[in-house]
């Protein structure tokens, strides 16, 4: 597609580690971003979970998460990359769903990493026109991403198991009701608890509750240090039943209080 003068998003290169600014958490619990994220490894290894689904990936690996699915990964320290960061509507002719994908091609490979490069630069350099070249470059890692999807022919059929967990991560990614609990979720999705939780371990290597705790943590440490909100007003919108509950909850998970949490990062950013 040409360059679109309607385009209200705004695309972002950075380095791999602004994913996680204020720690491994940021990226190692499940949860969600409003961004549509492209990530480019170019050196390391790691282990990623996206949508319901587990697997390890390596150099020149592309992974796509459209806003709103639910993930989580761990990069080792030897890990190098770069990340597309897109608000608003999702450019064609990106995918619609999360996926990843290696690049065995060197040609395949180093265009991408071309690519990339070009939108670090228009971004710094701000010359005349640069948001409609970051837009044009965008638009091509997007098409050398679905081309060696398309490679592949057409993806293999899920399981009754890899749906059933998708659809709770996608219930999990959502989080619409604060105060559901896992065996709410089971019960929406017409299964045991048990049986969700066999599933998700299997597919994930979390198990139900984990994923949704993970969340729930996300989204309060992201709250303590993004938002000037009262603890107990936090506790209140993650659905807690009073802050004394919510300090129990944090402090169980990271050994500290939320008020530590937060002041912590407020210092580094002084």
């Amino acid at each position: 597609m040409p360059f679109d003068p309607d385009f209200s998003g705004d695309i972002h290169a950075a380095p791999l580690p602004s994913l996680s600014p204020d720690g491994a958490w940021q990226t190692a619990l499940s949860h969600s971003c409003r961004e549509h994220l492209l990530i480019w490894i170019t050196r390391g290894q790691g282990r990623i979970c996206l949508n319901g689904g587990q697997r390890g990936f390596g150099p020149h690996s592309a992974i796509f998460i459209p806003a709103g699915t639910l993930w989580s990964a761990e990069f080792s320290r030897q890990c190098l990359g770069q990340v597309l960061i897109m608000t608003g509507p999702l450019m064609p002719p990106l995918p619609e769903s999360p996926c990843h994908k290696r690049f065995t091609s060197l040609q395949a490979q180093a265009g991408l990493t071309t690519l990339f490069e070009a939108i670090s630069r228009e971004q710094a350099g701000q010359g005349p026109f640069w948001r409609r070249a970051v837009q044009a470059y965008c638009e091509l890692a997007a098409i050398s991403l679905r081309r060696q999807l398309d490679a592949d022919g057409r993806p293999a059929r899920q399981t009754a198991a890899q749906r059933l967990c998708q659809a709770y991560c996608q219930c999990v990614a959502g989080l619409q009701d604060h105060q559901a609990t896992m065996a709410d979720h089971a019960a929406a999705l017409k299964v045991t608890p048990t049986h969700l939780t066999r599933v998700c371990k299997a597919e994930t290597g979390k198990t139900a509750a984990a994923l949704l705790t993970e969340r729930q943590l996300h989204s309060a440490r992201t709250l303590l240090i993004a938002s000037d909100l009262p603890i107990r007003d936090i506790a209140a919108r993650l659905g807690f039943g009073s802050a004394a509950y919510f300090t129990r909850f944090i402090s169980q998970h990271t050994g500290r209080p939320p008020s530590a949490l937060r002041k912590t990062a407020r210092a580094k950013t002084q």
